[in-house]
C-alpha cells in the first residue's frame, strides 16, 4: 500500500510559478498487538482483608459525642443528667438565641445571664469561641 501526499515546491527565485509535484510513500501497517500473559509463577495475588463484625449492632459513641455527666448547674440549661458535648453546645446555643443573649452590636459576644454566669465562671460576657472551653469543668 503506498500514500500520495501532494506538496508544494517552491524555486529559490521568486520569478517562476510555484509547482505542485506527488509524493509517493510506503505505507507500512504496525505490528499486531500481542497480549502478554506473566508465567505462572510469577501471577500476583491480591488479598483483601475482610473485618467480621455484627452488622445489626450500632458503634457505641466516643470522645465528644459520648454522653457523659454534667454538673447541676448545666442540668439547669440543657434539662438532663447526662448529656454529649455537642448536644449541650447546641442546647446552650438554644438557650442563647430564646433568650435574645446576644449583644445587638456584636453577635460574637453572649451577654450572660444568671443561669450562664454560672457555667460561664461568673463573667458578664463570653465570646462565642470561649463557650467550649468554658463547658468544660461541667462534665463529670
Amino acid at each position: 500500500m503506498a500514500i500520495s501526499l501532494g506538496t508544494l515546491t517552491a524555486p529559490f527565485s521568486t520569478e517562476g510559478p510555484l509547482s505542485l509535484s506527488r509524493v509517493t510513500l510506503p505505507y507500512a501497517a504496525p505490528p499486531p498487538l500481542r497480549l502478554v500473559v506473566p508465567h505462572e509463577s510469577k501471577r500476583l495475588s491480591i488479598v483483601r482483608a475482610v473485618t467480621v463484625g455484627a452488622a445489626s449492632s450500632e458503634k457505641q459513641p466516643s470522645g465528644i459525642m459520648k454522653p457523659r455527666p454534667v454538673s447541676p448547674e448545666m442540668q439547669d440549661i440543657v434539662g438532663v443528667r447526662e448529656i454529649a458535648r455537642t448536644q449541650a453546645l447546641k442546647q446552650i446555643w438554644a438557650y442563647i438565641k430564646e433568650n435574645n443573649l446576644q449583644d445587638p452590636q456584636n453577635k460574637k459576644v453572649i451577654i450572660c445571664d444568671e443561669k450562664l454566669k454560672k457555667i460561664f465562671g461568673g463573667k458578664d460576657q463570653v465570646g462565642f469561641l470561649e463557650i467550649a472551653g468554658l463547658i468544660s469543668p461541667h462534665f463529670l
